[in-house]
């Protein structure tokens, strides 16, 4: 099968990942414990790892890494080498982007923008 991420290359080989049915570009990954919601996408080399969560509309992408039991929702955008780990949570239309590390308790959402090397 193949998506089309509107990235600009095209649709790519890709899988509807089994917890969620969420799109998973073959080249990223999403472990089986993660969850990624119906119209939520991974793509690019971008990871999903432990039970994290990325629903809504959200896209991870580039090298990002979501681990651990962080959430990803809403419009969030998490790419770049981003990380975003441990309870973390991000949404609305935030973008976590560069270098940015998102990790603890922390709470990001609404318009916000967290990126180069910035650590919340």
């Amino acid at each position: 099968m193949e998506c089309d991420f509107n990235d600009g290359n095209g649709p790519v080989p890709a899988h509807r990942h089994q917890n969620g049915g969420g799109w998973v570009a073959d080249t990223a990954n999403a472990s089986k414990a993660a969850y990624v919601g119906p119209v939520a996408v991974v793509y690019g080399n971008a990871r999903v790892r432990g039970d994290a969560r990325v629903y809504g509309n959200a896209r991870v992408r580039g090298d990002a890494r979501v681990c651990d039991d962080a959430i990803v929702c809403g419009d969030a955008h998490i790419y770049g080498d981003a990380i975003v780990c441990d309870d973390a949570i991000v949404c609305g239309d935030a973008h976590i982007y560069g270098d940015a590390r998102v990790c603890g308790d922390a709470l990001v959402y609404g318009k916000a923008v967290v990126y180069g090397n910035a650590k919340v």
